[in-house]
């Protein structure tokens, strides 16, 4: 029980860049934070049961999907941002709209259920409920934490970029740690 939730609490790091780019907008408020968190929640339970179901059925190592997929929303993170921000010079770098905010809070909501879903498959038969709160709470602990040291003096100095680079980097690197370990062993 001890390894699943230790694994829930390692790769869920990455809210916490998430929470950063979200307390560095100055028009974002803690609520988006606690709604994400809240779809972020049912995503993570309804993965759980999905992964448990799925798992006999797959005829190839399930984990493949997930490393794709966290690739995948990675760079769709990088480049949302780039796009968003250096390519339409119509919205302002300190602006935040609604639609960011949905956009950020689906692919962090995604990821965390993807996540619970490469747990669930690594640790299946003996998966329980305590990986999918761990993922949420973790993701939750994170953001908020990030958020407001986000809020402090010496943390508005950094570029938002440079924290919507770093949470898809963040997915991007698990995934190549996890093949690297995946291979040598």
């Amino acid at each position: 029980m001890l390894m699943p939730v230790l694994s829930g609490l390692i790769v869920s790091i990455d809210a916490f860049f998430i929470g950063l780019s979200l307390g560095l907008q100055k028009k974002c408020k803690f609520l988006y934070l606690i709604i994400i968190n809240t779809f972020l929640f049912i995503l993570c339970i309804l993965g759980f049961f999905i992964a448990g179901q799925i798992y006999e059925l797959i005829p190839f190592e399930p984990d493949y999907i997930v490393g794709f997929a966290f690739i995948a929303l990675g760079l769709w993170t990088i480049s949302h941002y780039i796009i968003c921000n250096y390519i339409k010079s119509s919205v302002s770098k300190e602006e935040i709209s609604h639609k960011s905010v949905i956009l950020v809070g689906l692919v962090m909501s995604i990821e965390a259920m993807l996540i619970t879903m490469g747990i669930t498959f690594i640790f299946q038969p003996y998966s329980t409920l305590f990986i999918p709160l761990t993922v949420s709470l973790a993701h939750f602990g994170y953001s908020a934490l990030a958020f407001h040291l986000a809020r402090t003096k010496y943390v508005q100095q950094i570029p938002a970029a440079l924290s919507h680079v770093m949470s898809g980097l963040a997915l991007i690197i698990y995934v190549l740690m996890a093949l690297f370990i995946e291979f040598s062993v």
